[in-house]
């Protein structure tokens, strides 16, 4: 169920980013997951947020949009976005040296205020 708040904010494109990358940071700690990395970076690209859910390191690209007027925010994670999430994902895990026995690809789709989190998205 999407999340709604009171106000829409009107922020430039980075900090619309930053402001759904927290909300999307809160919403996954409100359903108990710890935030392992925010924007983590590699020559490769960027992880928006890397979380664990107890069992399960989750790689989430979170997408923010002010409304649908161009599509929805989740359209814009294309085929060659999700190939760059998985590489970073194998990069995320070398560096740290974690050999995960699970792994999952999550989108957080922001539109103006509704917030929702499709699991297992890629």
């Amino acid at each position: 169920m999407p999340e709604r708040n009171s106000t829409t904010p009107d922020l430039s494109n980075r900090a619309r980013g930053q402001w759904g990358e927290n909300l999307a940071a809160a919403h996954y700690r409100r359903l108990g997951h710890e935030i392992l990395d925010r924007n983590w970076r590699s020559a490769t690209g960027e992880l928006d947020l890397v979380v664990f859910d107890g069992s399960t390191y989750v790689f989430s690209e979170v997408k923010a949009r002010r409304t649908a007027d161009f599509g929805p925010a989740s359209a814009a994670v294309t085929v060659a976005k999700q190939r760059r999430i998985r590489q970073l994902a194998v990069e995320w895990l070398r560096a740290h040296d974690v050999h995960a026995s699970s792994i999952r690809f999550d989108v957080v789709a922001i539109t103006g205020n509704d917030l929702e989190l499709l699991t297992d998205a890629f």
